[in-house]
């Protein structure tokens, strides 16, 4: 996938550059961030290093996942960061995290839209998914505000520090969003078993 940029009336979303690491070092070392996702931790400045030189390039180009750095406008502050992963036919995976300063803005609400539509429309999804673990109460409102269903909890989920965790799960649908899907979509029966 080539590289892209999205905008919403707030912010921009593009793929994370050289020029990002000094603020991702500073976002990721919020013990929240660390607490909640696979970012390492202790989050040392090589990992910042890696993810905007080697990991995120690697990811576009090998079509393996599509990180966002999310800024306040073009030359904005970095605000957060959005992943899209792909984990099937027509199912991506959606991820991500807020800079601890702009938190509670709808900063993120707003980017997870413009992420699951660029999903819906460019890479052809059906359905795209959210996971956290099931104490994750901020992820979880956002999902809600991006009109994610939550559709209830996995067992062991998701792996987290050598840990399996229960997690909660969400979706969002193409025609969630008043969009077309790429393949059909066969609900289940009312009342079938």
């Amino acid at each position: 996938m080539e590289p892209t940029t999205l905008t919403t009336e707030r912010l921009v979303l593009r793929p994370f550059a050289p020029s990002d690491e000094d603020e991702v070092y500073a976002a990721a070392q919020d013990p929240e961030i660390q607490r909640w996702t696979e970012v390492p931790s202790p989050y040392e400045r090589a990992h910042a290093h890696s993810w905007v030189n080697e990991i995120v390039p690697a990811g576009w180009r090998e079509d393996t996942a599509y990180s966002f750095v999310i800024r306040l406008g073009a030359e904005g502050p970095l605000v957060a960061a959005l992943g899209v992963h792909p984990r099937g036919e027509a199912v991506f995976e959606i991820g991500y995290w807020t800079v601890k300063e702009h938190r509670g803005r709808g900063y993120m609400t707003e980017a997870v839209g413009a992420a699951a539509r660029w999903a819906f429309t460019e890479l052809g999804a059906g359905r795209v998914e959210w996971r956290a673990d099931v104490a994750n109460g901020p992820s979880r409102a956002v999902a809600e505000k991006a009109g994610f269903r939550i559709e209830g909890i996995l067992r062991a989920g998701i792996t987290h520090r050598g840990t399996l965790r229960d997690c909660r799960v969400g979706s969002l649908l193409a025609s969630d969003l008043g969009l077309p899907s790429r393949l059909p979509y066969l609900p289940a029966v009312s009342g079938a078993s």
